[in-house]
């Protein structure tokens, strides 16, 4: 499910998720297949034949240029966009189809999102309010989550006053609520520091623990993950 229409199917303690994620909730949604994905745009052909599937616990890092179409082929996967060529396929349980529960996914793009004139809490407290309102996570948690995330003395600053990594870090405390299968994440370690990078690494390698799955782009190296690397140069038409 997007950022913007999140729901849980049940309700969670923020701690269970952080120190026991092999006994989340997730969705039964348990493999991806791309069968060669392809999009022009403006008559250039930015690529074709993507093929690589995914099964529960993996990760996918899609690599590339400026303009070669990493954030485009996210949104194609997570059904934003449909001018694309190709087939995907979404494994659920024992049958592959080719349509997923949006509910199913927490896509996070690369702006925030975050409401410069609302503190850090306050923030994530109304993403919450709207996109959870039959499931009222409270206080506590919100504040576990972005002091997990590494905001503390921050939490009850207007956000126009936070560095933009701080800010990052607001959007992607959302991860720390999340019981989505699926997390597709565009360039999530933009702005962040070497401690921040780990954090969401870390973050990452719990959900992979719990059978979630990770779709990404980043101009940074990862690392401390384990993800399968595919560099949209390898299905980019080369000049004769």
């Amino acid at each position: 499910m997007f950022a913007d229409d999140f729901q849980p199917t049940v309700r969670r303690s923020l701690l269970s998720i952080l120190i026991d994620p092999i006994n989340k909730q997730l969705s039964a949604v348990n493999g991806l297949v791309l069968d060669g994905i392809g999009c022009q745009k403006a008559y250039r052909q930015l690529f074709s034949g993507v093929t690589v599937s995914l099964r529960a616990g993996q990760g996918l890092h899609v690599a590339g240029s400026n303009g070669s179409g990493k954030t485009t082929l996210l949104k194609i996967i997570a059904g934003l966009s449909n001018d694309y060529q190709g087939s995907i396929g979404w494994r659920c349980s024992d049958e592959l189809n080719h349509v997923i529960d949006k509910s199913d996914l927490l896509y996070l793009g690369h702006l925030t999102g975050v409401k410069s004139l609302l503190t850090p809490l306050e923030n994530l407290s109304w993403w919450v309010s709207l996109c959870l309102p039959a499931y009222p996570i409270g206080s506590d948690e919100i504040t576990q989550a972005l002091q997990q995330i590494g905001l503390n003395s921050e939490l009850n600053t207007p956000c126009h006053f936070l560095s933009a990594g701080q800010q990052r870090r607001v959007a992607l405390a959302r991860l720390l609520l999340s019981q989505q299968r699926v997390w597709i994440l565009d360039e999530p370690f933009t702005a962040l520091d070497h401690l921040g990078i780990s954090q969401i690494e870390n973050c990452i390698k719990r959900h992979q623990s719990s059978g979630g799955m990770v779709i990404m782009t980043s101009h940074q190296v990862v690392s401390n993950v384990e993800l399968i690397n595919l560099n949209l140069a390898d299905y980019q038409q080369r000049p004769n």
